[in-house]
């Protein structure tokens, strides 16, 4: 289970970061990715993301893997059965080899406890991918502001310079990171 204080469960819960992930974080985050037909989010908490995504796999089947069991019951009464809502952990996924097109996260990397456990998550994201499929997303960099939100928070920020390794070393062999002033989005492809 993750921790959040209660400002930041405010924040990821209140229409301003609705309208940031709307506007500027998943288009950025998700610039030239192909989402597929089948896509599933690690991690969408409040439903923030899983809104934008519900529009744009047009269609397609979406899923979502929640660690905490309230935000995964809040998002199966949003959806329905629009959306797979799955309770379990991004690092020992309770889902089926080779499954998707697309394994999405965004901002909830630096809420896994540890490096190891977000290496776990990497191979698991590869393992549910089908060959061709895409790993994508995006996370804050680490800085006091980013801090400040995170007092009392589960709080491991992925340092972006390390991440192409930790990727390849999870078994997709070319990646691509870009940073911006908080942000650095991330994509590999399994062969």
């Amino acid at each position: 289970m993750t921790s959040m204080n209660r400002y930041h469960q405010w924040l990821c819960n209140s229409r301003m970061w609705a309208r940031a992930v709307e506007k500027d974080l998943l288009p950025w985050a998700l610039e030239d990715v192909p989402l597929g037909a089948d896509t599933l989010e690690i991690g969408p908490g409040y439903g923030a993301t899983t809104r934008v995504l519900t529009r744009w796999t047009g269609g397609g089947r979406l899923s979502v893997l929640e660690v905490d069991e309230g935000p995964a019951e809040r998002l199966r009464a949003e959806y329905g059965d629009r959306v797979d809502v799955v309770h379990g952990d991004g690092c020992a996924m309770p889902l089926p080899d080779g499954r998707f097109d697309a394994v999405l996260c965004f901002t909830m990397l630096h809420h896994v406890p540890s490096p190891r456990q977000q290496d776990q998550l990497f191979a698991e994201a590869f393992r549910v991918l089908r060959p061709g499929g895409v790993f994508a997303g995006c996370d804050g960099l680490a800085g006091w502001g980013f801090r400040l939100i995170h007092l009392r928070d589960t709080y491991v920020p992925v340092p972006p310079r390390t991440l192409p390794d930790r990727l390849r070393a999870a078994g997709f062999p070319t990646t691509d990171v870009s940073l911006r002033k908080d942000n650095f989005r991330f994509r590999a492809v399994r062969p």
